[in-house]
């Protein structure tokens, strides 16, 4: 049996125990898509075995304002990813509704963006997501919103957002895509997705962003 010699000794060893458990049960959100094993000798000659994770490739996309921006703009941001068209009916309200809640959080957050990809190449054009960034309240540089070629657009989504999206005439509005909202930290890797029309799901999010956030930070 231990014995403490005054109260101050027992407070400091709490202390310590509270300490080592709130560390070691603190989260760590993982790392989603493929990867690979990747050998790289040390400088003591020593092979070592790193993983190398898949990560969002370079993009050029025209915006709201109808100015092209990259990847270079969410160099070292988290950010929020997501696929619609400004003339869906379905889930497209939900999704954004929800996610303009996530925005509001993090608003003026500058670790923070918003990203979403129009699916409608015939129609969203950038003079139309301006309209619907407007009506929607999140014409600012924070949310952008974005258009591209149908080849683009569609292979980003599936490939590197790991999200269907296609056309499809028998579709109400004509296309068909999944409601995803796509967690993506500073090192351009999926670190989350969340179906954005359902609110819990919405929760865990603007969760998971606080705990990238106080990981990016460490």
């Amino acid at each position: 049996m231990i014995k403490f010699k005054n109260i101050s000794s027992i407070i400091a060893l709490l202390f310590l125990v509270i300490s080592f458990t709130a560390c070691t049960n603190e989260k760590i959100l993982p790392i989603y898509g493929q990867r690979e094993a990747k050998i790289t000798k040390g400088k003591d000659g020593i092979d070592r075995i790193d993983t190398v994770y898949q990560t969002i490739p370079a993009f050029k996309f025209l915006n709201q304002d109808s100015t092209y921006i990259t990847q270079d703009m969410f160099k070292g941001k988290i950010y929020v990813a997501d696929f619609f068209f400004t003339s869906c009916t379905t889930i497209c309200p939900t999704m954004h509704r929800n996610l303009k809640t996530v925005f509001e959080q993090y608003k003026g957050n500058p670790d923070i963006l918003f990203l979403s990809h129009t699916i409608d190449f015939k129609y969203d054009k950038p003079s139309v997501l301006k309209k619907y960034a407007q009506k929607l309240g999140v014409d600012v540089p924070q949310w952008q919103f974005v258009y591209g070629s149908k080849d683009e657009v569609y292979t980003l989504a599936e490939k590197s957002y790991l999200t269907v999206v296609k056309e499809d005439s028998t579709a109400t509005d004509g296309y068909i895509h999944q409601g995803w909202l796509v967690l993506i930290d500073k090192e351009k890797r999926m670190r989350g997705a969340y179906d954005g029309t359902k609110t819990e799901e919405v929760d865990k999010l603007k969760k998971d962003i606080a705990i990238l956030l106080a990981e990016e930070k460490k």
